[in-house]
Formats: structure tokens, sequence, C-alpha cells
């Protein structure tokens, strides 16, 4: 069985969103952290698809959590 490149980034992006989703709802507990901006390291340029992936990521936890997010690209 041969898979392709992109189902296998798909699958690390689900696993990734999903380790994401479940530390911010573990972090969620405790009121007083994190108490600065959280920065989320990407290592690829920006304007890819991961780089967007993340930035929507971003988006829903600073909503979710109401602690700011931040992408940070370091390819």
């Amino acid at each position: 069985m041969n898979i392709c490149p992109l189902s296998k980034r798909r699958t690390a992006l689900h696993a990734l969103v999903g380790i994401v989703l479940a530390g911010a709802s573990l972090s969620a507990t405790s009121a007083d952290y994190p108490d600065r901006t959280v920065q989320m390291v990407v290592s690829v340029q920006a304007g890819g698809s991961t780089d967007t992936a993340a930035r929507l990521i971003a988006e829903k936890l600073t909503d979710r959590l109401g602690q700011p997010f931040v992408v940070v690209n370091k390819p």
C-alpha cells in the first residue's frame, strides 16, 4: 500500500491539532497560566499550508482560552 505524501502530512497535521487542543484544554483549567503571549513555533516559511493551518489553530486557541497565541516561523 502506497500512501501519498499529502496523506502523511494531513495525518501529521491532525495529530498536531489533537495534541495542541488537548494541551489547551489542560492549561485552561489553570486560571493564571499562561500569563503572557504564547508563541507557536512553525518550522516552515510563512505563507505555506502548514503556516496557514498553524495560524488558524492559533486563532481558535486565542478565542477559546482568551490568551493571545502568535505563530513564529523559523524555517
